[in-house]
């Protein structure tokens, strides 16, 4: 199967180019990174690494993904990961086994277990497991996490119909998929620590911001499947 990855990005010249080189490129065919209005050199230091760069100047995560989305070519398996170097693109392989082996849909790489100290902060790790919880006691779906590190066939994200154009588009993507009936897996992954300050965690509004589109958009689909 051909695997196209998607690499949202705002202000990450500092990281970008050493996660596109990192991209294990017989595995991946088009590493697309969407600049999402950077003031920064995140374009240059994309397309220098090797990358396909698209423009998205509407600010927020899930404009960034779904510019991306719209940008993929030939892909049966979308892959997204953060453009900070957090994630560790070496391990894509890890993400689509169970989609190739027939055994998944939808695969989250989960951070808890595996993260280097101070990989994630205190409030994120709350908000992660308030979230989790409510997914399963409203979805019946049981998860660890809600990372970012994520890959599922082209078919099931196609179906979605993501819409959220912030911080809800993961948790968005997580409950459409359990709502349709996907099969969800969960793989651990390497979390590391991010180069460079974090838009979300390193500010008390980013960090209620998130929480907000979280919890907002687990409870919206929840209830307009009731």
């Amino acid at each position: 199967m051909k695997v196209e990855l998607i690499i949202p990005a705002y202000n990450e010249e500092d990281a970008i180019g050493e996660v596109v080189r990192e991209v294990p490129r017989e595995v991946v065919s088009r590493v697309i990174v969407v600049d999402n209005a950077s003031t920064d050199g995140t374009g240059r230091a994309a397309r220098e690494a090797g990358a396909e760069v698209v423009c998205e100047k509407r600010r927020g995560y899930g404009s960034a993904c779904l510019a991306g989305v719209c940008a993929l070519k030939d892909a049966e398996v979308v892959v997204f990961l953060d453009g900070d170097r957090s994630d560790d693109p070496r391990e894509i392989q890890l993400l689509i086994d169970p989609i190739l082996e027939g055994r998944a849909d939808f695969v989250i790489g989960s951070r808890i277990g595996r993260m280097e100290r101070g990989a994630l902060t205190p409030q994120q790790l709350a908000g992660n497991r308030v979230a989790t919880t409510l997914i399963r006691l409203l979805y019946g779906v049981r998860l660890a996490d809600l990372g970012s590190f994520r890959a599922l066939r082209r078919e099931a994200l196609e179906s979605l119909g993501m819409s959220n154009l912030s911080y809800g588009w993961p948790v968005e993507m997580v409950v459409k998929a359990a709502k349709r009936g996907y099969r969800i897996a969960e793989v651990p992954i390497t979390y590391r620590r991010r180069i460079g300050e974090s838009k979300v965690s390193g500010t008390l509004k980013g960090s209620l911001l998130a929480g907000y589109h979280m919890i907002s958009t687990i409870l919206r689909y929840a209830l307009a499947r009731s």
